[in-house]
């Protein structure tokens, strides 16, 4: 019993402590749950305040951009419905003046109609009374207008053909006397009649813009507009400090066109980003096609050379874009034509093949450079191709000596075009070699023994050397003028060939006094 009542006494004062502890946990608790909650709603009212001030912030920016794009879309709208009414008003008038234009057109096609009536009203009575005469002719005479016909032909054939056969003869007489001198004085006349212009090479074009601020819109951001436009047309865009000019440079003309028509669409567009300027380069392609091909027409109209096939057309007036040592090709081949048809004019020989053929002798130059192959072999391929005349093939493949000239019309080809190629002014050439080269021609021929003097005429074509008399015979002459042209062939470059004129004179002089 002693025991118990101390064993109770300790429970109940273990179970008081346990409460007593619990109640002041509790307690606790309660407190930092009370300042957690408080806590919690301060960070809470913080993240709405904060919330409401990022909304108003970001209501206010989007509406500052509807505003901006709103103003933008108007301002293209404005723009867009300007320039429908000037295209309305172009249409507007295009229409009406081919409203004119149809009237006026169908006012002479009545014209016309009356007119051809007219004629064939008046082709039938000229025929019935040719027909009576004819019948009157025929009862009068007793022959059939055809039996009188073949009469009077045949009789006319009898004595045309004496007097061709005595003709003839003289002819070829006269041909063999005046051969030199005629052949000489066609020459001089083809080409004082054929007047051509100097021409020169160019790597560069300059295209003029409306102000320099025009400069940074091209170049773009971060130079992405230069950078497209170089990309796309293969040229080089300089920029410098050129008051309003920009440089186009590249060594393909053809390239340098394209870029340089390009630009001057952009320019005046105004409207230049990447899309742009690839559709104004592809506009810029479609329009130098089109004028390589009016081109390749307008050289045949004005040489008259006609029934080339379309795809010779093109390749002939890609020409215009090509130059040889400075000289514009389609001007050269045109020239020649000129000159081999004035040439063939004076001889007798087929003016219109001898057209032809200068025309399209260079035809194999309009070729890319990836095409394998001599100008000369491009070319013949090419008017096999497209079935040329087999003359005028020959000619082409033989106005370079690349085969022997078999026709009169490949040895006039040759000669138009070292014509055309070696006149003074034709080609670039350096003015200070041009003389070396003469002088060089005239040191050869004085340091010859005998020669007196020596003079290089007719732009190096040709040298007169005068020799002395007592020093020099007539055999003597003739083994100058060949050793003189060894030791030019030798020592000389130069085009075509050069003529050495020897000429040894004697005087014989006295006075009367």
């Amino acid at each position: 019993m002693d025991i118990i009542i101390p064993i109770i006494v300790g429970v109940v004062a273990l179970i008081g402590g346990a409460a007593g502890m619990w109640y002041y946990c509790a307690k606790a608790a309660n407190g930092k749950l009370k300042t957690a909650e408080t806590q919690a709603n301060q960070i809470v009212q913080d993240g709405q305040k904060k919330a409401e001030t990022a909304k108003k912030e970001a209501l206010l920016e989007a509406k500052e951009d509807i505003i901006r794009q709103r103003n933008e879309a108007e301002r293209e709208m404005k723009e867009r419905r300007a320039e429908i009414t000037r295209q309305e008003r172009w249409i507007t008038q295009k229409e009406e003046n081919l409203d004119k234009k149809t009237e006026a057109l169908e006012h002479k096609n009545d014209t016309l109609d009356k007119k051809i009536k007219e004629n064939e009203e008046l082709q039938e009575k000229i025929q019935e009374e040719l027909q009576k005469q004819t019948d009157k002719l025929e009862e009068i005479s007793g022959y059939t207008a055809e039996e009188a016909k073949n009469e009077l032909i045949a009789e006319m054939e009898s004595q045309c053909r004496h007097e061709m056969a005595q003709r003839l003869d003289e002819l070829e007489q006269e041909f063999k006397d005046e051969a030199d001198t005629k052949a000489k004085n066609i020459l001089s006349l083809a080409i004082q009649r054929c007047a051509a212009d100097q021409v020169s090479e160019t790597a560069v074009s300059v295209v003029t813009i409306p102000s320099d601020e025009m400069k940074g819109r091209i170049i773009g951001r971060e130079g992405r507009n230069i950078q497209k436009l170089e990309q796309l047309t293969g040229v080089e865009l300089i920029i410098d400090d050129t008051p309003e000019a920009i440089t186009i440079s590249g060594f393909d003309p053809v390239r340098r066109e394209v870029a340089r028509m390009a630009l001057e669409k952009l320019i005046s567009d105004g409207r230049i980003h990447p899309a742009r300027i690839e559709e104004m380069v592809e506009k810029a392609q479609r329009e130098v096609d089109a004028e390589v091909k009016q081109a390749g027409e307008r050289a045949t109209f004005e040489t008259g050379v006609h029934g080339i096939h379309p795809d010779l057309i093109k390749m002939l007036g890609r020409l215009r874009y090509r130059t040889s040592y400075g000289q514009n090709v389609l001007q050269h081949s045109i020239e020649v034509a000129f000159l081999a048809g004035m040439m063939a004019d004076e001889l007798g020989v087929d003016t219109a093949t001898a057209k032809r053929a200068g025309l399209l002798h260079d035809i194999g130059k309009s070729a890319p450079h990836d095409v394998e192959g001599s100008h000369v072999e491009i070319g013949v391929t090419a008017a096999k191709k497209y079935k040329e005349r087999p003359e005028v093939i020959h000619a082409i493949e033989a106005h370079h000596n690349d085969v022997e000239p078999q026709t009169i019309i490949a040895i006039l080809v040759q000669a138009a075009d070292a014509i055309s190629a070696a006149r003074p002014g034709a080609r670039r050439a350096d003015l200070e070699n041009y003389i070396k080269r003469l002088e060089k021609l005239e040191e050869i021929a004085t340091g010859f023994e005998g020669v007196e003097k020596a003079f290089a005429i007719q732009a190096g074509r040709e040298i007169r050397v005068m020799v002395k008399p007592e020093d020099v015979n007539d055999d003597g002459m003739k083994l100058i003028a060949r050793e003189m042209a060894q030791k030019i062939q030798d020592e000389v470059k130069y085009p075509g060939q050069i003529k050495i004129n020897v000429i040894r004179e004697s005087r014989a002089v006295d006075y009367a006094k």
